[in-house]
């Protein structure tokens, strides 16, 4: 019976990139954000919100501190293997690797502006500072006491001063000249947190969480003023001189600047009068800012707050344009959201709901609610949606379909216990439904304000689950009792119950095209009903699984049942999906989520021009060798990634009268990519006794025409070499072995000629020599032998017995 499958696949996808540090940098194109997410460096795109690049630590080790140059040329990483690793993150691969002279983890580094030199503060109070051209340490600095969490370099390359600070609240500056401190800059009692310079350098403006920013005079070495801003500050970025800041408050020349810290707004001060300027709107949920980097080419500024979202502002309104999430807590619940499913909204184990975009992957985020929203659902248009959460209430929101915003627009708080699930009606935009652990089944109105419209006490237990029909004149619900209940929305009165789990019921939902109820609960089942008679129609123990809910599966109007862990989903195919398949799946315990399409018959169509294509390019590889055309025929066995079919080609080019020359003409011929393949084949090759020889031929033409930096180049060149490593040596000793044991039996020829046996004339006029070589002893008979010399030797701790035989004609 042949088994119809349909195929998804995710077409996009929003994962955690970014964790446990707080520290970003940005390209000198403003491109690209760098920053790490445990072993792992990530490169995302502003413009489109992807992950770009992925750069991991081999030895899974997390990473501490990193450093992109100034030119993005080269990024530095280093973790707690006290290893710093040098990167090209265009390519994705290590260039270079070397062990941190500290004896502890490095915390800070950084960049010069010739990109030549890197500084790295340690934890042990040291600072080395690296010469990346010629790679070599070429200072050793340490008067710092405690963990040196921030380096700098003067942006006047010529002075050759570098500043630092660690836990004793001081701001070093060292010259590098005589690697001597020749300054501490004391002002703060907390460390400070941050640095910016002054265009001329002569200025320097630090942050400290003791809530105050000193202004130095870096030509006398003191203070020029103390700027009193009553929060823990983070980052500091002085605005340029060169643009219009009209709008947020300055008007005068002088050095104004921008703070961020633990009251979450961005604050414009002047560094002269020790005025706060200008501040940013308080929002809804102020949360504390970690970091502050400036945007200069697009007079944007970018943020990092303490849940690890990015944030991008636009001077001189100081709005956010892009919002990042860098890491999602346990994903609740799911919904497509907008007209053509262009957004998605999120409820993760927070209070605040996260609207993406899934164009770009930016995210907005919603502040309204005080504890965990437990669930959300999408009225049919998909512009409105409600929420509701363990505050006791449910919030409906509005999305601006031209600009994608999204706003409150009402609230209801009628409930007096966690309100944990709610389900909009179907046909328009008239009510919605809320379930209580206080028991309760509320239906509310949408004009403001919500009223309750009925209120009924009748679950006993908490409601975990509800739908409405495609008419709306039912409701079902989910309960912790083990049963399902159907409901009529015109006088909210019961109408049956679905009994038969063991356990409480999680999911309800009701089929687009057919009268049936599928309900999945926490003992394993998921239960088909028709409404008619409150019937089991169908029963399934399959916990990920896609079940056609129809007989006939190739039907016009089949439905689909998607089933997950705790969660069922009916949809149509002809509809495009509803649902985030994958986000539920893993909806209780994935920290990320993604939707996906339908491509089955793309997939077909895909698979079947595959086989065509391998088809034609065997007969083309038939061709090519009846011709002699051994690169292209090469070629052709590379494209198709047959390792078999190559290593027949290379038996044929070897086969030939001038079989070396010809190999090395060929290989020498071959693109980097398909020399590349060939490596990677001769790993396999090398493995087996049979194929050894053309894989060590290869390596040999390879290894003398090519420098090691060439094959350097290589991907997994290192793996491939240390797998090629082992069977090589055993190879050679097996060749070892044999030579002995040919040259064992030379020498006893020779002997026997010497004691009067059969001399070599003889044996050539009369007779015939066999020689059989076996490592047990083990021979069959032989009608035909007139002598048998059997000696047995010991070599390598094995017995080996050499059986020589010879017959002469009577």
């Amino acid at each position: 019976m042949a088994v119809n499958t349909l195929l998804f696949k995710s077409n996009c996808y929003i994962c955690i990139f970014y964790v446990f540090c707080f520290s970003i940098q940005i390209s000198h194109d403003e491109q690209y954000i760098v920053c790490t997410c445990g072993p792992k460096v990530n490169i995302l795109q502003i413009n489109t919100g992807k992950i770009l690049h992925s750069i991991e630590q081999d030895d899974q080790e997390d990473i501490t501190s990193f450093s992109l140059s100034p030119d993005d040329e080269m990024l530095v990483t280093a973790s707690r293997a006290l290893l710093l690793k040098q990167w090209d993150w265009k390519q994705e691969k290590c260039t270079r690797l070397w062990r941190a002279i500290h004896n502890v983890p490095v915390a800070s580094m950084t960049f010069d502006c010739t990109s030549t030199l890197l500084a790295t503060g340690g934890c042990d109070g040291s600072i080395k500072l690296w010469d990346v051209v010629k790679q070599y340490c070429t200072h050793n600095l340490r008067r710092s006491s405690g963990v040196v969490h921030l380096v700098e370099f003067h942006p006047d390359i010529s002075r050759l001063q570098l500043f630092s600070s660690s836990v004793d609240c001081g701001i070093r500056i060292w010259d590098l000249r005589t690697s001597k401190c020749i300054c501490v800059l004391e002002s703060h009692y907390s460390a400070a947190t941050a640095l910016a310079f002054s265009p001329d350098g002569q200025t320097l403006i630090s942050s400290g969480r003791d809530k105050i920013c000193s202004v130095w005079d870096l030509e006398k070495k003191a203070v020029k003023r103390t700027v009193p801003v009553y929060e823990a500050v983070e980052g500091v970025v002085l605005l340029p001189g060169t643009s219009d800041f009209s709008q947020m408050g300055v008007k005068g020349e002088g050095l104004h600047f921008v703070t961020a810290g633990s009251k979450g707004v961005l604050r414009v001060w002047d560094s002269s009068s020790a005025r706060c300027l200008s501040k940013q709107e308080d929002d809804l949920d102020p949360r504390s800012l970690m970091h502050l980097l400036p945007m200069p080419q697009s007079n944007r500024l970018a943020t990092v707050t303490a849940e690890h979202n990015l944030l991008i502002y636009q001077m001189p309104a100081l709005t956010v344009q892009q919002q990042f999430v860098g890491y999602n807590d346990d994903i609740l619940d799911v919904k497509f959201l907008g007209k053509d499913d262009t957004h998605i909204v999120v409820a993760t184990n927070s209070s605040q709901l996260k609207v993406f975009e899934l164009a770009t992957n930016s995210c907005q985020i919603l502040y309204g609610h005080t504890d965990t929203v437990l669930s959300i659902d999408v009225f049919r248009k998909g512009s409105m949606f409600a929420s509701c959460a363990k505050d006791n209430s449910l919030r409906l929101w509005k999305m601006d379909l031209k600009s994608g915003h999204v706003h409150c627009v009402a609230q209801g708080s009628r409930h007096s216990n966690a309100v944990g699930s709610v389900a909009c009606s179907r046909l328009k935009k008239a009510f919605l439904v809320s379930g209580s652990q206080d028991c309760t089944i509320k239906v509310w109105d949408l004009p403001n304000p919500l009223p309750d419209v009925g209120c009924e006490p009748v679950l006993m237990t908490d409601v975990n689950s509800m739908t409405i029909f495609p008419n709306d004149k039912l409701l079902a619900s989910g309960s912790q009792d083990r049963s399902a209940k159907l409901w009529s929305l015109a006088d909210m009165s019961l109408l049956g119950v679905f009994r038969g789990h063991s356990r409480g019921v999680w999911c309800v939902q009701f089929s687009p095209v057919d009268q049936v109820l599928a309900k999945a609960s926490a003992d394993g089942s998921i239960k088909i009903w028709i409404i008619q008679d409150f019937s089991c129609l169908k029963v399934s123990y399959t916990y990920i699984f896609l079940w056609c809910t129809n007989n006939n599966f190739h039907s016009s109007k089949k439905t689909f049942l998607f089933i997950g862990y705790g969660c069922c989903v009916f949809f149509p195919r002809c509809l495009y999906m509803l649902y985030s398949f994958s986000a539920l799946v893993c909806l209780y315990f994935s920290l990320s989520f993604s939707s996906c399409k339908d491509v089955t018959e793309v997939e077909l169509a895909e698979e079947q021009a595959k086989q065509e294509d391998q088809v034609l390019k065997q007969q083309e590889l038939s061709d090519l060798l009846h011709e002699k055309k051994y690169v292209k025929a090469l070629g052709v066995a590379i494209s198709l990634n047959q390792p078999h079919t190559a290593l027949r080609v290379i038996r044929e080019i070897r086969q030939q009268e001038d079989g070396i020359q010809e190999l090395e003409k060929t290989l020498l011929k071959l693109r980097q990519d398909q020399k590349e393949s060939l490596l990677r084949y001769c790993v396999v090759w090398n493995t087996n006794s049979r194929s050894c020889l053309d894989a060590q031929a290869v390596l040999q033409v390879l290894l003398t025409h090519l420098s090691p930096e060439e094959i350097l180049q290589y991907q997994a060149t290192r793996t491939h070499l240390e797998a090629l490593i082992p069977y090589t040596e055993r190879h050679m000793q097996r060749i070892g072995r044999l030579l002995q044991a040919s040259m064992f039996l030379d020498y006893m020829w020779q002997k026997m000629r010497i004691t009067g046996g059969i001399d070599s004339d003889a044996a050539q006029n009369h007779g015939h020599f066999t020689v059989l070589v076996s490592r047990n002893g083990r021979y069959g008979s032989n009608s035909d032998c007139s002598m048998f010399v059997v000696p047995r030797i010991r070599q390598d701790c094995k017995d080996y017995c050499f059986s020589i035989t010879a017959s002469a004609s009577p």
